[in-house]
């Protein structure tokens, strides 16, 4: 277990703190943080309700977009939701902000790992939310070869979860990295020339 586990009481709190962290304004109904943080409805509503009493999350009733079938039709209709949003007035949002956001559990093999099992990777890159920078304008640029994209989102998902952010990734197979490196692509050009750290690197930049 990490620090920030056993600190924060669990990797399922730490998870959902991130995604309110991270999504300032935006606010979420049980259903879209299960969704976004992979935790279980039970322990969701369970960990809500202490952030709720801790006041670092508030509750806020909102109107929320659903898609249903009606006489063979997608329709959209807005449904009144009660949802949470962080609470701007949290004393210690400072010193969370700082602990949370800054830092991830997360180590370079351990996403090296994760990612690997979409395919034959020559190239993992991190850049954007891994090393604060926002101007980046993509958080992994993945480069490989047989790389199942199905496998590769879940993967990213997965860290999403555990991030409490999307992540901005780029993939591109060998020889489209290649050309476009040569003919300095403006995207692989605004990675490779700014801040970044390189995980894994086969191809020997």
């Amino acid at each position: 277990m990490s620090a920030l586990n056993i600190l924060f009481g669990s990797q399922e709190r730490v998870k959902i703190m991130r995604l309110f962290l991270f999504n300032t304004e935006e606010i979420f109904d049980v259903d879209s943080i299960c969704a976004r943080s992979k935790v279980s409805k039970s322990k969701t509503r369970a960990e809500l309700s202490v952030l709720d009493k801790a006041g670092l999350v508030k509750k806020k009733i909102f109107f929320k977009v659903i898609t249903k079938k009606v006489r063979g039709k997608v329709i959209e209709q807005k449904k009144k939701t009660q949802g949470f949003v962080l609470d701007s007035n949290f004393p210690y949002m400072t010193t969370f902000k700082q602990l949370l956001v800054n830092t991830s559990n997360l180590e370079g093999g351990d996403i090296v790992h994760r990612l690997s099992k979409s395919g034959k990777l020559k190239m993992l890159i991190l850049s954007g939310i891994f090393i604060q920078n926002s101007d980046s304008r993509v958080d992994i640029l993945i480069v490989g070869d047989r790389v199942n994209k199905s496998t590769l989102d879940r993967a990213i998902k997965l860290i999403e979860s555990e991030i409490g952010k999307e992540l901005t990734y780029a993939y591109f197979e060998v020889s489209d990295f290649e050309y476009r490196l040569q003919m300095y692509d403006k995207l692989v050009r605004d990675i490779l020339d700014y801040p970044h750290e390189v995980l894994l690197d086969k191809i020997s930049l």
